[in-house]
């Protein structure tokens, strides 16, 4: 039988049958895991999937998992040297963040967003909570950072979970699609997760007084289908995001401002750190380019530094 990977609870994997025939739960055998596969998850939600008939003890098993057109992952958060598939076969990927309650760092947004780039994963911005930006400093911000992203060609939204502001324009953008959801802990994915999909009623957690940061809600990736059409795979908190397996040659191509302007730069291999005639840091000097941009440019390319988190991997 053949159906869509929804949940993945640890153990388990909730696979939903084609064809309406309800849902069923899986297992793979240990020797799955090993079949060239350089990841902490073989099988991710979205995979689709051959399950095979359950044994005499009622279980079954995931037999095979059909080719992927995209996946996303990530720097596996317990094991540096290990990458963690965050979702497959995805239509786009939608970053949640927030300016305050908890603040989102400008690093993170550029990793996540860079790492999108690299699977050719088209990747959009909501910025939840803006009925905490009260005073004109928070209204600046708003419009600062809603501008950085949207310059650079990112589809931003302004939203509140809390009061519904915003919401439509999104849900339009979602109808249809099977979209990745992403974010710090804390920003309100779940909350979101509730108003776009009613009666679900997923867990919510309030920030952390002591920390500022947000609890972790959402312990394992699911999918979850909207009143619309189309999916939402939601997935844990994160506090970090690491990158995996990206060249130093290739960082640049992730950041598409830097990218572009690096076709006036005057040697082709051009690191954009220290060259005579480097256009991307006279772009950086002559504020073309967001100096937290190139910031969290030169954080990747210390990241994909030789050897760095690259044991293991062969």
């Amino acid at each position: 039988m053949d159906g869509t990977v929804i949940r993945n609870t640890g153990s388990h994997y909730i696979v939903e049958q084609n064809g309406s025939a309800g849902e069923i739960s899986c297992k793979i055998k240990g020797n799955f895991r090993i079949k060239g596969i350089r990841t902490t998850n073989p099988v991710a939600v979205g995979d689709n999937v051959t399950v095979g008939e359950p044994g005499p003890d009622g279980t079954a098993y995931i037999t095979a998992i059909e080719p992927r057109k995209n996946y996303i992952i990530r720097r596996a958060s317990n094991l540096s040297k290990e990458a963690h598939i965050i979702a497959a076969n995805i239509d786009q990927a939608l970053l949640v963040i927030t300016l305050i309650d908890p603040p989102t760092a400008t690093t993170f947004i550029d990793r996540f967003l860079a790492t999108a780039e690299a699977y050719a994963v088209p990747a959009i911005i909501a910025i939840n909570k803006i009925d905490l930006l009260t005073g004109d400093d928070d209204m600046e911000l708003l419009q600062a950072v809603s501008y950085l992203y949207r310059s650079i060609g990112y589809k931003v939204f302004a939203i509140s979970a809390k009061t519904g502001e915003g919401l439509d324009g999104l849900r339009k953008y979602l109808a249809g699609k099977v979209t990745l959801f992403s974010g710090n802990s804390g920003v309100g994915k779940s909350s979101l997760i509730n108003d776009l999909i009613p009666g679900l009623d997923l867990k919510t957690a309030e920030i952390s007084a002591a920390h500022g940061t947000g609890m972790h809600t959402t312990t394992f990736s699911e999918m979850f289908h909207l009143p619309e059409g189309g999916s939402i795979i939601d997935t844990p908190g994160v506090r970090g995001f690491g990158t995996v397996d990206f060249e130093r040659n290739e960082v640049a191509h992730y950041f598409p401002e830097i990218f572009e302007k690096s076709r006036e730069c005057r040697f082709n291999n051009c690191t954009h750190t220290c060259e005579p005639g480097c256009a991307v840091l006279r772009a950086v000097e002559g504020s073309e380019i967001a100096a937290s941009r190139y910031a969290s440019y030169l954080s990747i390319l210390d990241d994909a530094g030789e050897g760095k988190y690259r044991e293991g991997h062969k």
